[in-house]
């Protein structure tokens, strides 16, 4: 199981002052002795995702509520199926419910969507990266969903890699020059250099990145751009970019690069369907 983000009950105690604001005016109309017994089935078939964050968001509003899981992070769910069991006083249930399912179906959608690919290029040696276009201040979470879908996940932010693009090459005056002065100013970390052209994979390998973005290469480019990095024994991770979709991952892992970097995964992310029943016929 991926490592849970170090941030996690942050981001939840900012989407339930976010949502309760002064209070849950409705969930007062509830008596407060009132007990409630209820589940949480998915519409649809999934990758559950989330679970620490609905754990959190009912431990918060009251540690009596309790949750039974029915299925683990990373697992795969089917259509009707209990996601987990829940049972305690009514008015946290009640003020919970959104927070919690909307952590579930956005990381869930995460998982899902990121397991798609991965399945799309199995049997290949390449592997599925995330992007940094990611949900502002869900980004630790997104990324952890990513590795529930069996992803990984490219740098966390602008802090862990030196990611050389276009506009840094303009102001650093070529790729070699910006390469480095990267080595310069942070020689503890890796350096990669998104390329457009073979003219300018074949500088940022002479110049040493560690590793490549392949921009919107063609296939044909891509075999190339590969054939050229084994000929030279392969110094460099090599990573397509750019307008990848499920139907066209598997051509683009089988030219050989390492990597195949994906926005969607987190940009595009579509929620699983998630529904709460619950039944108040307890004391």
């Amino acid at each position: 199981m991926p490592e849970l983000p170090a941030n996690l009950a942050d981001q939840v105690e900012a989407a339930l002052r976010e949502d309760i604001g002064s209070g849950d005016v409705t969930a007062a109309l509830v008596p407060a002795p009132q007990q409630v017994r209820g589940s949480v089935i998915t519409r649809e078939d999934a990758v559950l995702c989330g679970r620490a964050w609905a754990d959190e968001t009912f431990r918060r509003l009251d540690p009596k509520v309790q949750l039974v899981w029915q299925a683990a992070d990373g697992e795969r769910v089917r259509a009707q199926q209990v996601i987990f069991r829940i049972a305690g006083p009514a008015r946290p249930v009640l003020t919970g419910e959104r927070t919690a399912l909307n952590f579930l179906q956005l990381l869930s959608g995460t998982a899902t969507e990121t397991r798609r690919f991965v399945d799309a290029v199995a049997g290949t040696p390449c592997r599925i990266l995330d992007t940094r276009k990611t949900i502002p201040g869900l980004r630790s979470a997104q990324k952890y969903a990513v590795r529930c879908g069996g992803a990984d996940n490219h740098r966390i932010g602008l802090y862990d890699r030196v990611l050389i693009k276009e506009n840094h090459v303009a102001a650093a005056g070529s790729i070699t020059a910006a390469i480095a002065a990267a080595r310069r100013s942070a020689p503890s970390l890796s350096v990669e250099v998104e390329v457009e052209s073979l003219n300018e994979l074949a500088e940022a390998l002479n110049a040493g990145a560690d590793f490549i973005m392949l921009d919107d290469f063609s296939l044909e480019d891509m075999r190339a751009a590969v054939a050229l990095n084994r000929a030279r024994g392969t110094p460099a991770r090599l990573e397509a970019s750019g307008s990848v979709a499920l139907e066209s991952v598997r051509a683009i892992a089988e030219t050989g690069v390492d990597y195949v970097s994906i926005g969607a995964l987190t940009k595009h992310v579509r929620a699983v369907d998630l529904s709460m029943r619950l039944d108040f016929g307890g004391g």
